[in-house]
């Protein structure tokens, strides 16, 4: 191995010769963009687009200043700071291993309310994005709707100086700017929502309107708020993807990421104060995201969902150990070919199949070391987003849920058995999920997450169906069942 060398600015002419490093001239580049949540999805994703575009010679002034507000987030300034804000990031995929620093983003902003308010005021800031979790949104699970009532949100609206919410700083920012004179710059979610644009549009306009109606109404008419679709498998950083940086790559890198090599990024072409040329660089901008985010949602992170917790309850530790299991790797095929691509909307040019197998590869990959543990975090947010609008629409269509309910019962039976459950809502999915054993409407009874389709007949009747079966027996014999028609 090379001898080691601590990644920072002085260190990248030498490291040119290990790994890809920027051709272009960092200190040339400028801000464009304010990026709030600069984890290892955004700097995989994202920055990697942005590196691609600098690297063309292009789109310099479009540069990114990273930001964030959580305890977390502090530390991983400190942690890209020390490293003039570069980052190894590692492509995966069987047989081969790529790396490349990348160096799109020029500055992190101190986790700061009012450093962050600054910056969102900069006229040169043309695009805020955010990669906030799809948790982190403030949506009543029950309406669908942003949650005017949530402690947080009413806190921001008493004291609009002194915002403590994402989208209580992001309106701060908004009036700054107004106040100054400047057109509002483009709120970009990059979060896996459906329509992450309008459930990011009516968060800061539901906030606004508990402020003032005329603030309200400016950002409604004046503020863009794309639609987006994000796509590639981003596992979380390590000491041991630190130690495969080192030892690989001859590179210190304090907070390296590692991903698959597929990467997808579609956009509406909404940006009213312009925007980096991505589409030169792979990005697709439609007029209508919605499908495509529909494929990515109901396909792969319901395919990830659908996974993860037989998995757990099975033993496997990584993803594609998962995948090479062949129960569930039937049971992913199987569900999604009976059950879900059936409730989807063609979409010219794209086969619902392919996609199926091109993620069911990606999960299958060695290399990319996702966990299943990751997979099955944060299930109380992910579900309503990722499996039961399948559920809604099949009901309405009057089409077979089975194993969409098994899917809910797997989750269940895993809140109850994990000692480990890591969730916003734990303790309360432990216990439902706990006393699924004697009334198996427990579950489905947690209106936070279930909404009114916890009450739903058909529903009720496949999930305890599904429960019993995995409270009496074995998670591979009812796999199995569903594999074999069976559904009692």
């Amino acid at each position: 191995m090379d001898e080691l060398m601590k990644l920072s600015a002085e260190t990248l002419a030498p490291l040119a010769s290990r790994v890809a490093t920027p051709a272009y001239d960092r200190s040339a580049l400028t801000p464009g963009i304010l990026h709030i949540g600069v984890g290892n999805f955004h700097r995989a994703h994202q920055a990697i687009y942005l590196d691609d575009l600098f690297n063309l010679g292009e789109g310099h002034d479009w540069a990114i200043v990273g930001a964030g507000i959580k305890p977390f987030d502090a530390a991983r300034r400190d942690a890209l700071q020390g490293q003039d804000w570069l980052t190894t990031v590692v492509e995966m995929s069987p047989g081969r291993t790529d790396a490349r620093v990348t160096g799109a983003m020029i500055d992190f902003c101190e986790i700061d309310a009012t450093r962050i308010i600054a910056h969102i005021a900069d006229p040169a800031i043309r695009i805020v994005s955010l990669t906030i979790t799809e948790g982190g949104y403030y949506i009543d699970a029950q309406t669908g709707a942003f949650d005017t009532a949530h402690p947080e949100i009413r806190s921001d609206a008493a004291d609009p100086d002194s915002p403590q919410t994402v989208f209580g700083i992001l309106l701060a920012g908004l009036r700054a700017r107004r106040f100054a004179g400047h057109p509002p710059p483009a709120i970009l979610s990059c979060d896996n929502l459906p329509e992450n644009g309008h459930v990011t549009r009516a968060a800061v306009v539901g906030l606004a309107g508990l402020i003032s109606e005329e603030l309200r109404d400016w950002i409604a008419a004046e503020v863009a708020f794309p639609n987006s679709m994000v796509d590639r498998i981003t596992p979380a950083t390590t000491d041991t993807t630190r130690a495969l940086v080192r030892d690989t790559f001859g590179i210190d890198d304090a907070s390296p990421v590692i991903c698959e090599p597929f990467r997808q990024w579609v956009m509406e072409d909404n940006f009213p104060l312009g925007r980096p040329a991505l589409d030169k660089v792979g990005a697709q901008f439609v007029p209508d995201v919605m499908p495509y985010e529909t494929m990515k949602l109901r396909i792969l992170n319901a395919g990830h969902a659908a996974i993860a917790y037989p998995a757990a309850l099975l033993g496997h530790e990584g993803v594609h150990e998962a995948m090479a299991d062949p129960d569930i790797a039937a049971w992913l095929d199987q569900l999604m070919q009976r059950e879900v691509i059936p409730v989807l909307t063609p979409i010219p040019g794209e086969n619902y199949h392919d996609y199926l197998a091109t993620c069911a590869g990606r999960f299958a990959n060695p290399q990319v070391r996702d966990t299943i543990a990751r997979l099955c975090q944060d299930g109380s947010n992910r579900q309503p987003k990722f499996v039961l609008p399948t559920i809604t629409e099949a009901l309405a269509a009057g089409k077979p849920i089975d194993g969409l309910a098994l899917e809910v019962a797997l989750w269940c039976r895993y809140c109850a058995e994990t000692t480990a459950l890591d969730d916003p809502r734990a303790e309360t999915l432990a216990r439902a999920a706990r006393a699924t054993r004697d009334d198996p409407g427990a579950f489905l009874a947690l209106t936070d997450i279930f909404g009114p389709l916890g009450r739903n007949a058909a529903l009720a009747e496949a999930f305890a169906r599904a429960i019993d079966r995995l409270w009496t027996g074995d998670a591979r014999a009812v796999l199995r069942d569903y594999l074999n028609g069976e559904t009692t």
